[in-house]
């Protein structure tokens, strides 16, 4: 996190000398802290690990499986969509968006609309 004063505040104070190291150089004061240590050998797949084994990690998880991996498990097992057939951004997000309107079409066909 990075904290700046004001320039109305630090230029006239008369703590100036003691509160900056060169204030000939520097108008106003600027502080930044460093929440926690990070190790530089530790990857992001510790990262996170650590992250999912805590209770608020556990809690997310579990709703993430409720409500996204059964679209992602459907469309990839169920509808075989394990690569895009065509290239380019607008072709792929439409294909994309073809394909979980099928998922939702099939939602109100077994389930109805009227839950």
């Amino acid at each position: 996190m990075k904290f700046s004063g004001a320039a109305q505040d630090c230029v006239p104070c008369e703590q100036r000398e003691k509160c900056l190291r060169t204030p000939e150089k520097t108008r106003i004061r600027q502080v930044s802290f460093f929440q926690g240590k990070r190790d530089p050998q530790e990857n992001q797949m510790d990262q996170m690990k650590v992250k999912i084994d805590s209770d608020t990690g556990r809690k997310m998880i579990t709703r993430r499986f409720a409500t996204v991996e059964p679209v992602f498990g459907n469309l990839r097992g169920n509808k075989r969509l394990h690569r895009f057939t065509l290239r380019g951004k607008t072709k792929v997000d439409g294909q994309w968006k073809l394909y979980c309107m099928v998922h939702n079409i099939e939602k109100l066909a077994h389930y109805g609309y009227a839950h």
